[in-house]
């Protein structure tokens, strides 16, 4: 359960975006520009975190009065390689925030922290990741808890969906790809395994609402419910003049292996009023985006 410092919203004096320039990222820059935040967004072209100069440049740039937000992430982390040079970004972040105070840190992580077979899913499961890129972002969670005194809230998003998306994830992103191109939808087996999906405006909102709130803790970002990857796919297809889903059995792992459901009482708590964008409205809405 979040702790809120600030029982009633207020605006932040001012919002730092580390990883402005990624797809996470990018959408709380623009959710920060609807609400009027003084935002300063930093991309890698302005703090390259894995150079020797990133923690001079962080402290250059950081303010006692600022609330920071760290997203940047070499992601999916899939390799040994790759999970190292995570920790390294944010080893650069927790020595500039080790020596320079701030007002509060968001980190956007991943329920990727949690083990697979955890279900249902609560913000007090335990951290037990079973992939590198679990394991990258619960060690990030700790070294970025551990670097400053500010209120810490780690956020935990589920699989997130929207137009722009770079990555090419199984799932709404990449049956958007397949039906743009006029190909077949290819799902797994039945598609019959079910998780939560949610919109990536949706992930900025809440990150506006624990920046608000100067939250501390950790909370789940998810919607609630669950879908099967074949509905998932029949929804994009009707979306794209009816474009047909196809079964494949490939060789080897399947992306997702399991079902996943959350417990999401926490999130209600939190933030009562907010409601998370329906799945078919946000497929619509990244549409939309990309046309």
């Amino acid at each position: 359960m979040l702790i809120h410092h600030r029982s009633k919203p207020s605006i932040p004096s001012r919002v730092v975006v580390i990883g402005a320039g990624g797809f996470v990222g990018g959408a709380i820059v623009r959710q920060m520009e609807l609400d009027n935040i003084p935002t300063v967004g930093l991309t890698r072209k302005d703090v390259d975190l894995l150079q020797p100069d990133a923690v001079d440049k962080l402290k250059d740039i950081l303010q006692p009065t600022d609330s920071v937000v760290v997203v940047s992430a070499v992601a999916p982390a899939k390799t040994v390689t790759m999970l190292m040079d995570n920790l390294r970004m944010v080893e650069a972040v927790c020595e500039a925030l080790a020596s320079t105070p701030i007002h509060h840190l968001v980190y956007i992580s991943s329920d990727a922290v949690y083990t697979d077979d955890a279900n249902p899913v609560r913000e007090d499961s335990p951290r037990a990741p079973t992939t590198t890129h679990g394991m990258m972002h619960a060690a990030r969670e700790l070294m970025l808890e551990l670097s400053t005194q500010a209120p810490v809230v780690c956020l935990r998003p589920t699989l997130i969906y929207g137009a722009a998306d770079p990555h090419n994830g199984y799932g709404p992103n990449r049956f958007r790809r397949q039906t743009k191109k006029g190909e077949q939808i290819q799902i797994f087996g039945e598609g019959e395994e079910q998780r939560d999906h949610v919109l990536v405006d949706d992930v900025a909102r809440i990150a506006a609402l624990a920046l608000s709130h100067q939250s501390e803790g950790a909370l789940n970002v998810v919607t609630g419910v669950s879908t099967s990857f074949k509905d998932i796919a029949e929804i994009v297809a009707k979306q794209f003049d009816g474009t047909v889903v196809s079964q494949l059995r490939p060789p080897g792992p399947r992306p997702h292996l399991v079902h996943r459901f959350f417990d999401v009482t926490n999130t209600c708590k939190a933030f009562p009023t907010f409601q998370f964008t329906p799945l078919q409205q946000g497929l619509e809405l990244a549409k939309q985006g990309e046309s």
